[in-house]
């Protein structure tokens, strides 16, 4: 397992995984609302690719540093130098290989979030499986009234598979921001808690549920309402169909075993993710 000591290389990017396989992912520039560079994004997809390859992770939670914000969006600085075509299309293919590596990860993601989570920080939590907020959070991407740039068609699909076009729209055109007990009504957030310190804690223990669930049925449901997400649902009558190879890899595994003989048996599961 990863030393639970261990970092990122990058101080504004901190990584560590407890005993009980919970990674946690710090955005940790809190002097800048948490706001994300270019090092720090990259930083992301190398962590992901880690975290895909330690078989001892079982769930994994994204925070931002202090209690004033998750994530403020991208460092505008950096969008100083862009004046070509490529420059824009070069950063929006790099964002959806970020969010598209966050949103493939076998394991569960928890973004735990205390107060803003804007532009790519909002982005970044609609890519991760859960969302658990403090009451005094709030998120948006008010780019229409701001940098009046676009979001990228695979952004734009997470977004409405959360809460649904209409309301994608209503948060972009307004460019308003969406408080913790709407977000919670509109589906966009799973739980909301009273503080930052309430967040950690419950990130913690449902980061503590899911890591004791059989890994190979949280990977496949990822990977299935992902597909279904990304295609649609597939027509009926082929002999082959999306989604049989995570039937086979589950109920083909040594879990599914595991999981028969221990139910029969009256007795708790041990689950090995194979």
């Amino acid at each position: 397992m990863t030393n639970a000591a261990e970092t990122a290389a990058t101080d504004e990017l901190l990584f560590s995984v407890d005993e009980g396989g919970i990674a946690r992912i710090t955005l940790n520039r809190p002097q800048a609302r948490n706001a994300l560079t270019f090092a720090m994004y990259r930083g992301l997809v190398e962590l992901c690719g880690r975290i895909e390859e330690d078989r001892a992770i079982k769930a994994v939670i994204i925070a931002g540093a202090g209690d004033k914000a998750f994530a403020a969006g991208t460092d505008i600085a950096q969008f100083r130098s862009f004046d070509k075509p490529e420059d824009a299309l070069g950063y929006e293919r790099f964002m959806d290989r970020v969010l598209g590596s966050l949103e493939r990860l076998r394991v569960p993601t928890i973004a735990a979030i205390a107060g803003a989570c804007t532009g790519g920080g909002a982005a970044i939590a609609a890519a991760c499986d859960m969302r658990i907020a403090s009451r005094d959070a709030r998120f948006g991407i008010p780019i229409a009234r701001t940098l009046g740039n676009c979001l990228s068609q695979n952004t734009l699909r997470r977004l409405a598979n959360l809460i649904g076009a209409p309301r994608v729209k209503d948060i972009l055109f307004t460019a308003r921001l969406v408080g913790a007990e709407e977000a919670l009504a509109i589906g966009l957030v799973n739980e909301m808690v009273e503080d930052a310190a309430a967040v950690a804690e419950r990130a913690t223990a449902l980061a503590t549920l899911l890591a004791s669930h059989a890994p190979l049925t949280l990977q496949a449901t990822k990977e299935g309402l992902r597909r279904i997400g990304e295609e649609g649902v597939p027509e009926t009558g082929a002999d082959e169909r999306p989604g049989d190879d995570l039937i086979v890899m589950t109920y083909m595994s040594e879990d599914f075993r595991e999981g028969m003989e221990a139910f029969l048996a009256k007795r708790p599961p041990a689950f090995k993710g194979r």
